[in-house]
């Protein structure tokens, strides 16, 4: 890993300077996606394609990810609260310009299934924070498609 990033806290999607929040309805109820998010970890790249390898480490209080195009993330469990919510700071990466990143998501029931919604709380240099507010569009891409397959992983999966 190149750098150690700055230790935030859940408190940080509220204070971030840059936040961007992705939300979108699935059928999965939010217990069956909490399972998925928060405890079958190593199943991420199946459903979540920007990821290539994910492993859970320190007995799931941590994780380590690589994602396509060689980016690489330590990170800490900061939130596990089954059906609700999972979180995770970032810890150490070799993405340039980030200082501090922090990732949550959010599950509500919506009828019978469920409503995800993704809180991407970040601070980096000013060119970070311009390349994240340019690929916004994508990345709202990347979490809708993410999510509709993984939908369609947690429904074959009960068939």
């Amino acid at each position: 890993m190149a750098r150690r990033l700055t230790a935030v806290g859940l408190e940080f999607t509220e204070s971030a300077p840059l936040r961007l929040i992705f939300a979108h309805e699935i059928s999965a109820p939010p217990d069956v996606v909490y399972r998925a998010l928060a405890e079958d970890v190593a199943g991420w790249p199946e459903w979540f394609t920007a990821v290539t390898d994910i492993r859970p480490t320190e007995d799931g209080a941590g994780r380590e990810v690589r994602l396509k195009g060689g980016t690489r993330f330590q990170e800490t469990v900061l939130a596990a609260k089954a059906p609700e919510v999972y979180a995770y700071r970032v810890d150490e990466t070799n993405a340039p310009g980030v200082r501090a990143l922090l990732e949550e998501w959010r599950l509500t029931p919506a009828g019978t299934g469920t409503r995800v919604q993704w809180t991407f709380a970040a601070a980096g240099n000013t060119l970070f924070r311009f390349a994240l507010r340019v690929g916004r569009p994508g990345l709202g891409r990347a979490f809708r498609d993410a999510v509709t397959a993984l939908d369609q992983r947690l429904a074959s999966a009960t068939t």
